[in-house]
């Protein structure tokens, strides 16, 4: 009797203890793109909402994580942000890293970093209070998620194919995000419109 008590008291904390993660749902592939107003890198108020009309690309970065590095490093990323962007698509770079956490930057040094890896977002939207990153359920960095004009997701989940730190398996991986903006610009479905993300975990507050 006693152990079936202490069983149950054992479920309840569980339940508890599991409850609040049930709370925040991950937005769905084909559902309205949750709206947001964030601060920039540069001081300027960002908002989802004045992109309508435009493919926009939410990013998850951390500078020091070594998956983010292998992609900024190679000129991957950046050279999709610039391509990208001369295609009048929208990118914004989003950083949820929380204060004394590994990625935490400020605004000027957020900018100085993109110069210094030629970088070249739309925006960087500054998110130490992880509030973005939590109503995307975004997991780690990179972590991309694109928005088509009408303001569907269209894609959410990896960069690549590839599920690594070496620079030399970006060549033999499949660009999940190049392939969805092709998508995107043609008209067309998104064929592999979630994917399983991978690098290093978001470095949220708790």
């Amino acid at each position: 009797m006693f152990l079936h008590k202490l069983a149950k008291i054992a479920m309840v904390g569980i339940t508890v203890a599991f409850a609040p993660m049930a709370v925040i749902a991950a937005p769905e592939v084909n559902q309205p793109a949750p709206a947001f107003t964030g601060i920039g890198a540069d001081g300027s108020t960002i908002n989802l909402n004045a992109y309508k009309g435009k493919t926009v690309v939410l990013e998850w970065t951390n500078h020091d994580c070594p998956f983010v590095k292998k992609h900024y490093e190679s000129g991957n990323i950046p050279n999709l942000q610039k391509e990208a962007t001369a295609k009048g698509i929208v990118w914004l770079q989003v950083i949820s890293s929380a204060p004394g956490k590994q990625g935490y930057v400020d605004g000027p040094t957020a900018i100085k970093l993109n110069a210094a890896r030629g970088s070249a977002p739309t925006a960087t939207v500054l998110d130490a209070d992880g509030k973005i990153g939590n109503l995307y359920g975004a997991q780690t960095t990179p972590h991309i998620y694109i928005i088509n004009p009408t303001g569907q997701l269209v894609y959410k989940g990896g960069i690549d194919s590839i599920a690594s730190t070496k620079r030399e398996d970006i060549a033999k991986a499949e660009n999940y995000v190049s392939s969805a903006l092709t998508a995107v610009a043609a008209g067309k479905t998104v064929t592999n419109a979630s994917t399983k993300p991978y690098g290093c975990s978001v470095k949220y507050s708790s």
